[in-house]
């Protein structure tokens, strides 16, 4: 039955008195927390706030990300497979959290963000230093991008450490090796400082993992996670290209790329491309009927 006068009572038990108590609020710090959205239109455009919010949270969201791929790479290197997978697990599920939130800022028409963009200046996402660093982590190391943060230390740091630290592929062909399979040696010694380009000698060792999954399930399995992260990604890449397209269509971006140009072509980059070659080469030689 309702409450007739539609109020629940606090019950005896709940803390009221927080004079020498940690709250909530203090534990996550809400107070810088929620007052770090400062708007620079003037007079503020009620718009910009959306805005700013869908950039901060995706700062948080990418911070954790970044650690979870820190500590997936850590537990690689020391053969623990399965806590890595639960790792990567995680980032799956925020990575979709991720993609999931274009849809609100897609509610920012056209008209509504040609009123503060000009105040933004040369201020945008492509000089996110934890972005960046992501895509270092996953295999997309391009060392131009170090001089977009010289004149901000801490972040130039950051994204250093990743530029030199290996991928997240790389440490996982790495635990490949020490379980028996010939990974390459060309993959084994690379300049982790480099992209990663494919190696076609990879394809084949590959293709057992695939075709003889009893005998290699959790190879298996940890394939079709990366896998996973690879088209979460690209996801969130299309997903942000369609919410540029329909906010600015073809206009420059306030960071001087070409915007929609720029992003169409980040498509085109992948993380683990042999994990997408080998699945022409499975079944290749099958014959129907024999």
């Amino acid at each position: 039955m309702a409450d007739e006068q539609n109020e629940r009572a606090l019950e005896s038990g709940i803390v009221t008195d927080f004079k020498d108590r940690m709250t909530y609020g203090s534990y996550l710090d809400l107070d810088r927390l929620l007052g770090a959205q400062h708007p620079v239109s003037v007079p503020e455009h009620h718009d910009e706030m959306l805005f700013i919010i869908q950039h901060q949270t995706t700062e948080l969201w990418l911070k954790l990300v970044l650690r979870e791929l820190q500590t997936a790479r850590t537990r690689l290197a020391e053969d623990d497979l399965r806590a890595a997978l639960k790792h990567i697990a995680r980032i799956k599920h925020i990575q979709e959290v991720l993609t999931q939130q274009w849809s609100v800022l897609a509610t920012l028409t056209p008209t509504e963000y040609a009123e503060f963009r000009g105040d933004l200046g040369n201020s945008s996402g492509f000089q996110s230093v934890q972005y960046r660093a992501v895509e270092f982590a996953l295999g997309n190391k391009n060392e131009r991008m170090l001089a977009l943060f010289r004149d901000h230390p801490e972040n130039l740091a950051l994204l250093t450490t990743e530029f030199e630290r290996p991928t997240l592929y790389d440490e996982f062909l790495r635990y490949v090796a020490r379980q028996g399979l010939p990974v390459p040696a060309s993959i084994l010694e690379r300049d982790v400082r480099l992209p990663y380009r494919e190696t076609p000698e990879l394809v084949p060792v590959l293709r057992e993992v695939y075709e003889n999954p009893k005998e290699h399930w959790e190879l298996y399995e940890a394939c079709e996670e990366l896998v996973d992260v690879e088209d979460n990604f690209q996801f969130w890449r299309f997903r942000h290209l369609r919410t540029v397209t329909r906010t600015i269509g073809m206009k420059r971006g306030t960071g001087g790329s070409t915007g929609v140009d720029f992003l169409q072509r980040a498509l085109s980059l992948t993380f683990f491309p042999e994990l997408y070659t080998v699945r022409t080469e499975i079944g290749k030689d099958e014959r129907i009927g024999l």
